[in-house]
């Protein structure tokens, strides 16, 4: 009978390959500095209001228990990395940096429409629909064969230490030399109403929370109520 040594090293290696695996998100992370380091030295810069494009796959390692369709987890998981490119092409994280700034996901709604299916290839689309001092929101779509949108998602990232509307003026003047379009001076009214929404949740959870806001009826189908701004 044949006996397979392996030198204590090999098995060390492998060893810890295993534990790192098992601890840390590898492929996450590799992919991430791929995505910075493409978007970063190899793509081309764009104005702060310009839509973004990232390609990816759905594969096995992003479907669910059943075997057919992604799984809704790995939808949020994507825009890391759409972000992450939108963030480096405009400059936007470059700056907020610079100033001694951070950026904190603090919210973020996605409404699915139609699976994606294993193997299929799809878009991510990025575009930032408004900001505030403090504020900065982005809408992506994921996009599949034929131009369908299987899914929206509307992010609100929190901008801490610096104004975000300085930095977003600053890189519209920088980069766009008065050819893009105006930057946004509303709230579109389904962001608004998100927006709404959440103080509502926050209102509650407070330890020390005052009177929740007050609601009345609004024009939306199946009479729903949606919360009227404190005064």
């Amino acid at each position: 009978m044949w006996t397979m040594c392996v030198p204590g090293w090999s098995a060390m290696m492998v060893a810890g390959t295993l534990l790192l695996y098992g601890t840390l998100d590898v492929a996450y992370f590799a992919r991430m500095m791929y995505t910075v380091a493409k978007a970063r030295y190899f793509r081309k810069k764009i104005c702060i209001l310009d839509t973004t494009e990232v390609q990816s796959w759905c594969l096995l390692t992003d479907i669910d228990t059943l075997l057919y369709h992604m799984n809704n987890a790995r939808y949020l998981r994507e825009l890391d990395f759409a972000r992450a490119d939108f963030y480096e092409r405009s400059g936007l994280y470059a700056n907020i940096k610079a100033a001694g700034g951070s950026v904190l996901q603090a919210a973020t709604t996605i409404r699915y429409r139609r699976y994606l299916k294993p193997f299929t290839k799809f878009t991510i689309t990025s575009k930032a629909i408004f900001w505030d001092e403090k504020t900065f929101f982005m809408e992506h779509e994921f996009i599949g064969p034929g131009g369908f949108v299987h899914a929206v998602a509307l992010c609100r990232q929190r901008i801490i230490d610096t104004s975000v509307a300085a930095i977003a003026e600053l890189l519209l003047q920088l980069h766009c030399s008065g050819s893009c379009k105006s930057p946004p001076e509303k709230m579109p009214s389904e962001l608004e109403l998100w927006v709404q929404s959440n103080e509502l949740s926050s209102a509650k959870l407070r330890p020390t929370a005052s009177a929740l806001p007050s609601l009345e009826p609004h024009p939306l189908s199946c009479g729903e109520i949606i919360p009227k701004a404190a005064e």
